[in-house]
This record gives structure tokens, C-alpha cells and sequence, in this order.
């Protein structure tokens, strides 16, 4: 079994910038989704409604430059740990960019199925105003998307936690300035 350690080289600020503005916005996301309800119908619920599509599109919009970044001038630091550990690594950080981008396009394939209103100022017309179980069945798996998404950033958080305080292998301090290694 191979160990490699991690040195206290961090990535490079745009990198960790891209990181967190990414993390923000999927929490920002996760809570504003599930709070919607909570607000009156009318211009309260549009404003809540067109905020949560605006931050979605911005992290579609993030996503897509963090892929981008990350495989043309991107910092790349060698993984850490035993092999079946990097294995591991690369299978969740490719299962978060999937989770991202399936629930980006699943949030614009629910605003067009539905059809709203941005700001009271665009109008997205209905695709089938009538098929209410199309419009269930994309709020569901954009709903699923999510949620999986929120637990899988939720198990890499614990798990740059445990690199942190446990291995000690200074992980999360290649992601967090000012962070040292323990």
C-alpha cells in the first residue's frame, strides 16, 4: 500500500476561490430551495423564486469555469494517502461535479417545465402547462439532485475535517489560507 503524504502547498487562489464560492452557493441553494413555500405567494415568493434560479445559473455558470480551470492552468497537487484512498477522492470529487451540473440542468428543465417569472420582469412560458406530472417528476429528481449533492459535499467536508484533525496530513490546508498543518 502506497502513503503519500501531503505537503502544506496549497492551490492556487483562484482554485480556492472557485472552491468556496461553489460550497456558498450550494448551501445558499440547498436553503433557499427549501424554504421557498415559506413565502407569500405573489412578489415575495417571484423575488425568492427568481433569486434561487439567478444563484443556480451563477453556479452553472461557476461550475463550468471551475472544469475549465481545473483542466487547463489549474494547481495540481498529488492525492494523499494510500491508493484506494485517491481512488476514492477522485470518485466523490467527479460524483460532486456530476451532482452539480445534473442539478443545474435540472433546475432550468424545471423553470422551462413549469414556466415562472424572473423579477417580474421575464416571463418563461410553460413547455406543457397541463402535465402536471411532468412538472412533479422534474421538481423530484431536481429535489433528489440536490439533496444528494448537499450529502456528498456534506461527507467531503467531514471527510477534509478528519485529514485535518486525524491524519494530520494537511489536506485541508491546501484549500484553506492561513490554515496549518497539525
Amino acid at each position: 500500500m502506497k502513503t503519500v503524504h501531503a505537503t502544506v502547498r496549497q492551490y492556487d487562489a483562484r482554485t480556492i476561490r472557485l472552491h468556496w464560492l461553489t460550497a456558498g452557493l450550494v448551501i445558499a441553494l440547498w436553503c433557499l430551495g427549501e424554504t421557498i413555500d415559506w413565502f407569500p405567494r405573489g412578489t415575495a415568493r417571484v423575488f425568492a423564486r427568481s433569486v434561487h434560479i439567478s444563484l443556480g445559473a451563477l453556479l452553472g455558470f461557476v461550475v463550468l469555469v471551475r472544469i475549465w480551470w481545473r483542466t487547463t492552468a489549474g494547481e495540481k497537487l498529488p492525492g494523499v494517502g494510500s491508493d484506494a484512498m485517491q481512488i476514492l477522492a477522485k470518485v466523490v470529487h467527479l460524483a460532486l461535479y456530476a451532482c452539480v451540473l445534473a442539478a443545474v440542468v435540472l433546475g432550468v428543465a424545471n423553470v422551462w417545465v413549469r414556466g415562472d417569472n424572473l423579477f417580474n420582469l421575464v416571463k418563461v412560458a410553460a413547455f406543457d402547462p397541463g402535465n402536471k406530472a411532468l412538472r412533479h417528476t422534474v421538481e423530484e429528481y431536481h429535489e433528489f439532485a440536490a439533496n444528494l449533492l448537499l450529502v456528498l459535499a456534506g461527507l467531503h467536508a467531514v471527510a477534509g475535517l478528519v485529514h485535518q484533525y486525524v491524519f494530520k496530513d494537511g489536506v485541508l490546508a491546501r484549500m484553506m489560507p492561513g490554515l496549518e498543518r497539525r
